[in-house]
């Protein structure tokens, strides 16, 4: 019986790294399926997102299958799991008394133990290089494993371990993102938010990644729009801006006789002063 072969695009690994995978066999996976898979790092558990498609692949940064889809996942498979679970908690623990054993300054953070066992990974933070050649040879003595050590940023830390952010949902470095987006207060204030810097960061204590999502659209809307303090003629009269409302595409102008209306753009026939520095324009 031929079998024909296919991609796939597999979500695996504690820090949810995604990759596209080969599979061999009649059957078509489906969404959200559990599978084992072969990647470089070895077996491991992983969940189907979605057939590697060329438009799926567009998005990626690279159309190289990153391995094999071995098979579904089987009851065995879930107890082996299981048994991995509670390696690890040994694993963590065991690797915490060596470190303050070994006087080493980092803080352990998380241990992954790939399913198929062929190596642990160790995820920790530290402000400085922390030499652990010696840690590394006493846990793979102890655990008769490959030990791999990973540095990682606090950011990193929270996709490894939150859960739920203040909007109720699953943070979102732990589901879909795969890159952290750089995120400056900037953002912030174009999208007029809160600036308060405990209703601005999220898990990790940095400012939420989310800022970043609507960003270029604020910004595209906002170059259509008259700068505040810039002078404009609607069908109502000469007024000056005094304010912008970004996502409606609106400014609030004030006339001379102190009336204020809220305008759209395009009710805006001329731009007749800008700040200094700036060409006046017609709309």
């Amino acid at each position: 019986m031929n079998t024909e072969v296919s991609g796939y695009i597999v979500r695996y690994g504690s820090t949810r790294l995604i990759g596209e995978f080969t599979f061999k066999g009649q059957a078509e996976l489906p969404r959200n399926a559990t599978v084992i898979i072969k990647s470089d790092r070895g077996h491991e558990w992983g969940e189907v997102l979605s057939p590697a498609t060329e438009r799926v692949r567009s998005f990626m940064k690279t159309s190289d299958p990153t391995g094999r889809i071995i098979r579904l996942v089987t009851d065995d498979d879930y107890r082996t799991r299981d048994q991995n679970r509670h390696e690890e908690r040994k694993e963590f623990q065991g690797c915490q008394e060596l470190v303050n054993e070994h006087k080493l300054q980092m803080q352990l953070v998380d241990v992954e133990h790939l399913f198929g066992g062929e190596r642990v990974i160790f995820y920790y933070l530290a402000e400085k290089r922390v030499d652990f050649r010696e840690l590394v040879k006493a846990l793979a003595r102890k655990y008769r494993s490959r030990i791999e050590m990973r540095q990682i940023g606090v950011r990193d830390e929270a996709k490894l371990l939150a859960d739920y952010g203040d909007c109720g949902k699953t943070v979102c470095c732990g589901t879909h993102l795969t890159e952290m987006p750089p995120v400056s207060m900037k953002m912030a204030k174009l999208q007029k938010t809160s600036l308060d810097p405990n209703k601005l960061s999220g898990r990790c204590g940095r400012l939420k990644c989310c800022l970043r999502y609507e960003y270029d659209t604020y910004r595209n809307y906002k170059k259509e729009l008259p700068p505040i303090g810039s002078t404009v003629i609607t069908i109502q009269g000469e007024g000056k801006v005094t304010n912008q409302e970004i996502l409606s595409e609106c400014v609030q102008v004030v006339y001379p006789d102190s009336r204020k209306t809220i305008v759209h753009r395009k009710e805006i026939l001329e731009v007749i002063k800008k700040k200094k520095g700036e060409t006046p324009t017609n709309q």
